[in-house]
């Protein structure tokens, strides 16, 4: 896909995951909270033909009947009357129109034709709900027929040859073509609808094959927007045989299988069984296309429930378990973790937040009909993430629909607010890492040959250089603002956190039609987790064209520690080499104090300092930065102002040029130009007071123990653990490895735990040597054997497990 379904859709106050169904017990569920149940519809299982699938479809457009006196919902009415009287007041009804708004003309041009199809459906959306000021309007109704025959004739019909991109033509103009054609059923003429039902027969025909590439199929999120799409325009011409090719899409029966949404991937599009979604071949994007997978599923279950074309495939399991297995980790209080966005989070009309909500409300209609056991589980994760999120309320996002949905679950005193999700995950089939303890989380962003460092195209995400060469994200639940508050537009684009980069010039990305990836030359990206509590993660980094740096980056996270350790950071191009170590939002006004080993800082913006024997900084709000060893720190307070079309000029997605400012705090370490064999060494203590960081750099409770080329390791005695990312084979922290890997050892009384993995993909097997006696396994992967003994070795099977992390307990 080469432009997002993203905010064009969302932008006309529906998500295109799930604007197009739901049941319609789920509305009634809502209104049951508030005691008005009259009138309910009651439907027999196996009984519901087309009349009733189409008032389901309509339904979720328009959220059917709701209390009016409740805020929240009469806030929501009133956002979509504003949002549909603008567009309202400046749609051209004129007899010699060339295009129905201005600003998108020519109308043939297939972004705008596109692009009005969505405001035509928002336009729609207003004119079936009860509350707005175009509610039941003859004059609007008869004005959006007339619309979608202009658009119909002038631009989108049978006739027609696909140009530009192909998006607009299969899935954005089609999919809101069908919705107003649900909404606007009964006022539609035959011919009319007939025409619309032909040209999604021409563009849309299936939901298994791009229509501009015959040969290509379709997967991911694509396939399942059409299979909206052919639903949809099953619905309204009656037709049985399109029903039935959609349910099939999801399975893709006709094709043994292969594009099944409904199965793990192990190459290409869809989910993996870590958990891992990825799109486009080789971008990780959890966040929107797997938001967008998933909700499209969601909608046909519940769209084709209980009647003959029912969704009956068993492997629907994969569906239920994402939520948890993809989603949770990656959803911090109800926002979308930046790391899983790609290129999206280049939209100013569909941040974090917005993407957090998209997921959130995907979950709650794939509850509708999920299993009990599944759907109370998420529930509960659900109202937790809604009731600890004060920052952007869900409110404020959904639309009617979802916040039925989401006001159900709400009212509903049964259902408990579940706990943040804590844990360490290893998103191995993406190059992701996320680390979740009860008050923070932390994501690294890495890359490989197999997983690309950033996307850009059609405009969108053109400084996202270094956004794959790890980036560290810290969350705080005390700070939800920090990557959804204008961060994009005003941060450097050159000094992301964590990462390590040359100051050289770049030059926009993606600026032309279509979307690339870079994909770096390392095969080191990845890691091991230990108890599901202890991570190792490494990425080799190794410099696109045009620079010739090089360095070995390692982290390792415990409980209440980030350690961060790089090695053999060289560049010989005569540049100046940089490790970020912090580069905080601060917001509008931030004077967060910074104490730099116990000194209090100035606050004026400008102040920059160079300290060249720092051991330890802390920020108020943040937490505590130490240094292993004295290290030349930089610090510097900034003002920075930048627009969102400084990052985002894509035809659809643009962001606005009214500036954006905020204020920085950002921490560097400066390797010097031309560097040869440098390094760093610096722990992350989220959330830690000031005295508690001093504390830290006194006792020093996690040890560095190697950090060079061969080996980078640390050891945390209070816990026993060692922890180990290896470059090839040597020795470190007593532990000897065949080859690369990561190897964390935990002794715990008379039992000794141990996780292996080889995050390079390049081994068929590897050996570790332990430094502590062990005479017998008490349990392991059926892919670890052990040759005991006073150093005991191990023999791992890696080959084939794609960088997944192997375990034992050896006694």
């Amino acid at each position: 896909m080469n432009v997002s379904r993203r905010t064009l859709l969302a932008a006309t106050g529906a998500t295109a995951a799930i604007s197009a169904t739901t049941l319609a017990t789920s509305a009634g569920a809502a209104r049951a909270q508030s005691g008005d149940t009259a009138d309910e519809p009651v439907e027999t299982v196996g009984t519901v033909g087309f009349d009733a699938l189409l008032q389901r479809a309509e339904t979720l457009l328009t959220g059917g009947a709701f209390d009016p006196s409740d805020a929240d919902f009469a806030a929501a009415v009133a956002a979509l009357d504003a949002t549909a009287k603008g567009l309202w007041e400046t749609l051209d009804r004129s007899a010699g129109r060339t295009a129905l708004w201005p600003d998108l003309s020519p109308a043939t041009d297939p972004g705008n034709f596109g692009q009005s199809y969505t405001r035509l459906r928002t336009l729609a959306t207003a004119w079936a709900t009860p509350g707005t000021s175009l509610a039941g309007s003859a004059e609007a109704a008869d004005t959006l027929v007339a619309a979608l025959r202009f658009a119909h004739d002038t631009a989108y019909n049978p006739a027609k040859r696909e140009t530009g991109n192909w998006w607009f033509w299969e899935i954005g103009a089609p999919r809101a073509l069908m919705d107003c054609s649900v909404l606007l059923r009964d006022r539609l003429p035959a011919a009319d609808l007939a025409a619309y039902l032909a040209v999604v027969d021409r563009f849309c025909p299936d939901a298994d094959r791009r229509t501009s590439s015959p040969t290509l199929a379709e997967t991911g999120a694509n396939r399942t927007d059409k299979a909206v799409i052919v639903a949809l325009r099953g619905l309204l011409g009656q037709d049985a045989a399109k029903l039935a090719s959609a349910r099939d899409a999801l399975s893709d029966v006709r094709d043994s299988g292969r594009n099944s949404l409904f199965r793990y991937t192990s190459s290409g599009d869809g989910f993996y069984r870590d958990g891992s979604f990825v799109q486009h071949d080789v971008v990780a994007y959890t966040g929107t296309y797997g938001a967008v997978l998933l909700g499209g599923a969601a909608c046909l279950l519940s769209l084709l429930a209980d009647s003959e074309w029912a969704i009956a495939d068993p492997s629907v399991s994969v569906m239920y378990e994402a939520v948890e297995r993809s989603f949770a980790p990656v959803v911090f209080d109800g926002l979308m973790m930046d790391a899983v966005r790609g290129r999206a989070i280049s939209r100013e009309r569909a941040g974090d937040h917005r993407d957090g909500a998209a997921a959130v409300a995907a979950i709650l209609l794939l509850a509708t009909g999920a299993p009990a056991a599944y759907a109370d589980r998420w529930r509960e994760l659900v109202k937790g993430w809604l009731t600890r999120n004060r920052t952007t309320p869900f409110a404020s996002l959904a639309t009617l629909p979802q916040l039925a949905l989401a006001k159900a679950v709400l009212n509903d005193r049964t259902i408990h607010p579940g706990p943040r999700t804590t844990g360490h995950f290893v998103f191995a089939d993406m190059d992701r890492v996320v680390h979740r303890q009860a008050r923070w989380g932390c994501t690294l962003s890495l890359s490989s040959k197999r997983i690309s460092a950033y996307e850009a195209g059609n405009g969108e995400n053109l400084h996202g250089w270094y956004t794959g060469d790890g980036m560290t994200y810290l969350y705080d639940g005390d700070d939800l603002g920090q990557f959804g508050d204008g961060f994009w537009p005003t941060v450097d684009p050159y000094r992301l956190p964590g990462t390590t980069v040359d100051t050289r010039e770049r030059t926009d990305l993606g600026t032309g039609a279509g979307t690339s990836t870079y994909r770096p030359t390392n095969a080191v990206a990845g890691g091991a987790v230990l108890h599901d509590r202890y991570g190792a993660a490494a990425m080799e980094l190794i410099g696109p064209a045009g620079t010739t740096l090089r360095t070995k980056k390692s982290w390792f996270l415990l409980d209440n520690a980030v350690i961060a350790l790089g090695a053999g950071i060289s560049s010989g191009d005569g540049r100046t080499v940089e490790t970020i170590v912090e580069n905080r939002n601060l917001g509008r006004n931030g004077t967060q104090r910074l104490l730099v080993d116990g000194v209090r800082q100035p606050a004026q913006q400008g102040w920059t300092q160079k300290f060249g024997h720092a051991r330890w900084a802390h920020v108020d709000g943040v937490g505590g930065y130490v240094f292993a060893d004295p290290t030349d720190l930089r610090a510097l307070r900034e003002e920075r102002t930048g627009t969102w079309r400084a990052i985002n000029t894509g035809a659809d997605t643009g962001g606005s040029t009214d500036p954006v400012t905020r204020r920085y705090l950002t921490l560097w370490v400066d390797h010097g130009v031309s560097p040869a064999g440098a390094g760093y060494s610096y722990v992350l203590l989220p959330g830690a007071s000031a005295a508690a960081t001093a504390v830290w750099s006194h006792s020093r409770p996690v040890r560095i123990v190697a950090n060079d080329t061969t080996a980078q390791a640390v050891e945390a005695r209070r816990q026993g653990l060692t922890a180990v990312n290896f470059w090839g084979a040597g020795t470190a922290a007593g532990i000897t490895a065949s080859g690369p890997a990561s190897v964390l050892v935990q002794r715990r009384g008379r039992e000794l735990n141990v996780a292996v993995a080889d995050p390079s993909r390049t081994l068929t097997s590897l050996t570790v040597e332990l430094p502590f006696p062990a005479g017998r396994v008490v349990t392991a992967d059926d892919t670890v054997s052990l040759a005991p003994g006073r150093h005991p070795v191990l023999t791992v099977a890696v080959g084939g497990s794609r960088g997944h992390t192997h375990t034992a307990t050896l006694s």
